[in-house]
């Protein structure tokens, strides 16, 4: 008879989504969640700054790397024999033991931490040092998580990880239940909104330049950019001269909801180092098209549903021109954006994190 008995899983993760909102945070937190709604799982997981219900904070965010790194890595309250380890950041957590200790242990890999710091400005030593941490913290690892094939080969060859110990499994999105979306109210101006961290490889200076082009089609039109960063003074002096532009900082999940409402188009302008675009699937479930840009994940979400909403990385004539026909109504209606985020269930992808699991504890 087969083993019936819940598998068990021990979550890290660097922040929680409530303390610091980010594309990992908002994954990881969201995962925990949906694993903790299965009776065939028993789920804990701890990260910095406040907690959901259910889950265990190390302490505040903020304060030193090296403290951070050493409370997270002595906290192994929750690992007993056969329980799965799945590391979501890899600075954070204890490293694990591996399967000869029954240990089992799982990477969600979110991104190349010392390729990101490269791209952020860092110089070459530190970089070299993130990296060789990495490298360090997953030799222990069984199996690796991706999002998406652009991460996976990342991996393979930048990271000399065996493709047989990488699953590709996407990000799973709420899509609300009801009511049908509704296209944005009659008395709003053309908007396009923006939701993105303010760093250089977001391409939001690319989108900014752009604007004008789409403003010689559609002069009412308003851009919305939601988010915070280390480059975001820079970006606001850049938009100085467009009033139609607006930043909003950071906004909370009922303000968002109210933005994407009033959205006519959503869009991802990245440049580089992008695994999946949750963000895609946020837009979409709101009942949104996303222009993305075809940079590593993004274009996963949203293949299937229109290719024509992918342009060429960085290139500021085809954003501008694909907004400006988007604008025009080119684009799929709020039913399609809705029905095409239904296949990107969490109850899908939490099963596939389930059978991996099970797998490496062999029930």
């Amino acid at each position: 008879m087969a083993n019936t008995a819940p598998v068990r899983v021990h979550m890290t993760g660097s922040e929680w989504f409530a303390a610091v909102p980010g594309g990992l945070n908002r994954y990881f937190t969201d995962l925990y969640g949906a694993l903790a709604r299965r009776p065939d799982v028993v789920v804990s997981a701890a990260a910095f700054g406040p907690a959901p219900e259910g889950g265990r904070s190390w302490g505040p965010v903020g304060g030193g790397t090296l403290h951070r790194a050493r409370t997270a890595f002595l906290d192994r309250r929750d690992l007993g024999p056969d329980t799965v380890l799945d590391r979501h950041f890899g600075l954070y957590g204890p490293v694990g033991a591996g399967r000869l200790r029954n240990q089992p242990t799982v990477v969600h890999f979110h991104g190349p931490w010392a390729a990101e710091s490269r791209l952020a400005g860092e110089g070459s030593g530190a970089v070299r040092a993130k990296y060789a941490l990495e490298r360090l913290r997953y030799t222990r690892a069984d199996r690796f998580v991706v999002l998406s094939r652009y991460f996976h080969d990342v991996l393979v060859n930048d990271y000399r990880i065996p493709s047989h110990r990488i699953a590709i499994i996407p990000p799973g999105v709420d899509v609300p239940a009801s009511p049908e979306p509704a296209s944005s109210p009659a008395d709003s101006p053309p908007t396009v909104l923006c939701v993105r961290r303010l760093e250089r490889r977001m391409g939001i200076d690319v989108l900014i330049d752009c604007w004008p082009a789409v403003l010689d089609r559609h002069p009412e039109a308003r851009l919305i950019i939601v988010g915070t960063g280390t480059i975001a003074a820079e970006l606001r002096e850049r938009a100085a001269p467009l009033p139609s532009i607006e930043f909003t900082g950071f906004v909370d999940d009922d303000r968002l909801d109210e933005l994407y409402t009033r959205a006519t188009v959503a869009v991802v302008p990245s440049l580089d180092l992008e695994g999946f675009g949750l963000v895609t699937l946020a837009a979409l479930a709101a009942g949104r098209a996303p222009v993305v840009t075809d940079c590593g994940g993004l274009p996963d979400a949203v293949r299937g549903l229109d290719d024509s909403l992918i342009v060429p990385v960085g290139d500021r004539e085809a954003l501008a021109a694909r907004l400006s026909t988007a604008l025009d109504g080119d684009r799929p209606g709020p039913a399609r954006c809705r029905a095409h985020a239904e296949k990107f269930s969490w109850t899908a992808a939490t099963d596939r994190h389930l059978d991996l699991y099970r797998d490496l504890v062999g029930t």
